[in-house]
């Protein structure tokens, strides 16, 4: 569970990191953009870590169906 709180965690602070080092590349190299290189490193790891965040939703959302559904048949 750490590390899906980990992977929420970088879907917001990923991007802010992404922002901070392009305004570093702007401001130190502009005509140098290395920036692309750790965008993709970033990019990468932020989809990985939100194929996980979508793992965890389906997974939770099949508890909860089944929890319905074992509540309404009880009920019947």
């Amino acid at each position: 569970m750490f590390r899906t709180y980990r992977s929420i965690k970088f879907l917001f602070t990923g991007p802010l990191i992404l922002v901070f080092l392009f305004f570093v590349n702007l401001t130190t190299s502009p005509h140098e953009w290395w920036f692309q290189w750790a965008a993709l490193g970033i990019g990468i790891a932020w989809v990985i870590s939100l194929l996980r965040v979508l793992r965890l939703l389906i997974f939770l959302g099949g508890i909860a169906a089944l929890a319905a559904y074992v509540r309404t048949r009880r009920w019947n």
